[in-house]
């Protein structure tokens, strides 16, 4: 498991409110918390260092966050603040604006900033969720004036860059009971990646990013292209490069920086092999054709997608489709 978790539950129901206004302040930069929901309180949180950022899940009944400049002043861990709302609507006041946000909407705050955070409906019981990412200003290779221009901004997590963003941020929550404290510097890295090469797309800014932190952003938008389409058998390193604008050759590059030396088409490959071998292995889907299953992850001809199978598994489908669990490892 990776992260600490706090749940109110856990504490006396007269305490809940300020255990969550003492951890916020720990966690996050602190600020004057109020609730129409105080006196019984909920809320839950999930905290993930991982290395350069902090990443965390949060879910609570309706609260204001304000931070004065009186708070500033006191206390700023030079940060910036980037919030992914999955359920409830919020509000914002930051920096001059005025924006409110819903499901799957990102905005960006600055702790050396005033600023006023509040649930759409403050006096509905209803639960609030969603994900922030702390970085420090000095890792976001970014100059600042043009990181300004997102502050306060509703940004949409349903496309592009900020898609990408979102999904991986989600998967974090969904993976967390099965990643391991180790791999936290990695994705951090990762996280870190995605927000810088987000915040260049939204800005238009891509040239200010350094050549390695687009090449990576590029691999991992490749990368979630292909999953979304490895049912397609006209799934080609041509059509592959054409899809995001770049040439072969840069597509072949890089595979060969990013990956580990492997190519595209053995990237492909295996994730299409994956794909069909969990298929084989659900017992749910045991009256489903295996040619059927092979043509589902891009193998039209079922001689090719067995030959294949057995080379990687050394087994043919058929077999490896009557293994028990166990058998299976």
């Amino acid at each position: 498991m990776i992260g600490t978790v706090f749940r109110s539950e856990d504490v006396p129901a007269e305490d809940r409110f300020d255990h969550w206004r003492e951890l916020i302040g720990r966690t996050r930069s602190p600020s004057d918390m109020s609730s129409a929901h105080a006196a019984d309180f909920w809320a839950e949180q999930r905290l993930m260092d991982l290395g350069p950022v902090t990443v965390m899940v949060t879910s609570f009944l309706p609260t204001r966050y304000r931070r004065s400049p009186k708070l500033v002043r006191q206390s700023d861990p030079e940060v910036y603040h980037l919030t992914l709302l999955l359920d409830g609507g919020l509000a914002l006041d930051h920096v001059g604006r005025t924006s409110t946000f819903g499901p799957h909407d990102l905005h960006l705050a600055d702790s050396s900033r005033p600023y006023d955070l509040r649930p759409a409906d403050n006096r509905e019981r209803r639960v609030v969720k969603g994900m922030g990412v702390d970085c420090p200003k000095e890792l976001l290779p970014i100059p600042p004036d043009r990181v300004r221009e997102l502050l306060g901004r509703g940004q949409s997590g349903r496309e592009g860059l900020g898609a990408l963003l979102t999904e991986f941020l989600v998967g974090l929550e969904r993976q967390a009971e099965a990643l391991q404290p180790s791999d936290g510097p990695r994705l951090g890295t990762v996280v870190l990646d995605l927000m810088s090469a987000w915040f260049a797309q939204v800005l238009d800014a891509e040239a200010a990013l350094p050549p390695e932190t687009r090449q990576q952003a590029m691999a991992r938008r490749i990368q979630a292209f292909i999953r979304q389409n490895l049912h397609d058998p006209e799934l080609t390193p041509p059509v592959i490069a054409a899809a995001h604008h770049i040439s072969l050759s840069y597509l072949y590059r890089i595979f060969q920086q990013q990956l580990q030396g492997e190519t595209v088409a053995a990237w492909i490959r295996s994730r299409r092999l994956d794909g069909a071998r969990r298929d084989l292995a659900d017992s749910s889907l045991g009256t489903t054709p295996i040619h059927a299953i092979a043509a589902r992850w891009g193998f039209p001809r079922a001689s090719d997608f067995t030959r294949s199978f057995r080379a990687a598994y050394g087994l043919s489908p058929k077999e490896y489709r009557f293994l028990g669990p166990s058998q299976r490892g």
